[in-house]
């Protein structure tokens, strides 16, 4: 197991260069650059001004030559300076943003597999029954609308029409006059939209894939003789059948990983809320190369551990592929 661990653990190393060189090279040849973004609003700028611009950002190399000067700065965790005309380093504007991201996201994640889990177990145990036939149709739903035209809706629904919630931000304006308990009510009635949002899709395709792999543990031989033995319904269910069900929901767990910084970019961007989503949104318009390849990184990253995750929580939940592995 300890080789194993090992062996994955150094394989993420040129896997990781591969990925950066990769998404190095396409964001820089997207069309745009930061410089004509930053003076096409100035028709006085100079050409002399634009060559400056240039080599203050280190673009007027060739593309080769930018790249080894980046990861040479990466390997230092330096994400480097953001183009914007604020110049602030890249990582500090990220560690602003990923309390927001992380708060979102784990909050979702928990709904999600909170909700989906027992939702699939109940639809596969009562299979064909008006319970199953109801979330099979919730699935449906979850699946064909789309997530930025369920906000809207939400948004016009209980912030327009109804004026029950908000529709943008984190707090109300003078919110840091509030005590405590109101403070935190207000910023709960900002997140209730954009948090059932982005638990919504991902709940009903989970569920779905609960249901399926509980279909195909409780048809096992094994199965039939628990029951055979006199088991408890309850006691063949829980005991036997949803261990074995949750292996590959463990795979899925570990592939959220990556979710939890990069994957709140549209709700984020609707609702206005300053997360790494938003960040990432502003920095593709400015064309604002590190803090774009500064996220990327960290997604990249993140993908990389979730897929190791899954495979570690995978072999410690099922002894075939632990001694497997030890072998």
């Amino acid at each position: 197991m300890i080789a194993y661990l090992l062996k994955r653990i150094l394989l993420l190393i040129p896997l990781m260069l591969g990925i950066t060189l990769i998404t190095f090279t396409v964001v820089h040849l997207a069309p745009g650059e930061p410089v004509e973004m930053q003076i096409s609003m100035n028709p006085k700028v100079t050409a002399e001004a634009r060559e400056r611009l240039k080599e203050f950002y280190g673009l007027d190399k060739p593309l080769h030559v930018q790249y080894a000067v980046w990861v040479k700065k990466l390997v230092m965790l330096d994400f480097g300076r953001s183009f914007a005309p604020d110049n602030r380093p890249v990582i500090d504007k990220i560690r602003e943003r990923i309390p927001i991201t992380l708060s979102l996201n784990v909050i979702s994640l928990l709904i999600e597999f909170g909700l989906a889990l027992p939702i699939g177990i109940l639809a596969a145990i009562r299979r064909d029954t008006l319970f199953d036939k109801g979330m099979t149709v919730f699935v449906f739903l979850g699946f064909a609308v789309p997530t930025f035209w369920l906000a809207l809706l939400l948004m016009y629904l209980f912030g327009v029409t109804l004026g029950w919630l908000p529709v943008s931000g984190l707090h109300s304006l003078g919110s840091e006059d509030y005590g405590p308990f109101l403070w935190f009510w207000d910023m709960v009635k900002h997140l209730l939209i954009p948090v059932s949002v982005a638990a919504f899709g991902s709940l009903a395709g989970l569920s779905r894939y609960m249901r399926s792999t509980m279909l195909d543990v409780i048809r096992q031989d094994y199965i039939t003789t628990a029951r055979a033995k006199g088991l408890r319904e309850r006691t063949v269910i829980l005991r036997h059948a949803l261990r074995n069900a949750l292996l590959p929901v463990i795979t899925l767990l570990g592939l959220s990983v990556p979710g939890l910084i990069g994957g709140s970019v549209i709700f984020e961007t609707i609702f206005a809320i300053p997360g790494m989503g938003q960040l990432f949104y502003g920095g593709v318009m400015a064309r604002d190369y590190p803090l774009v390849m500064g996220i990327l990184v960290i997604g990249a990253g993140l993908t990389l551990i979730g897929n190791m995750l899954a495979d570690i929580g995978y072999a410690f939940a099922d002894p075939r592929i632990r001694h497997g592995q030890g072998r």
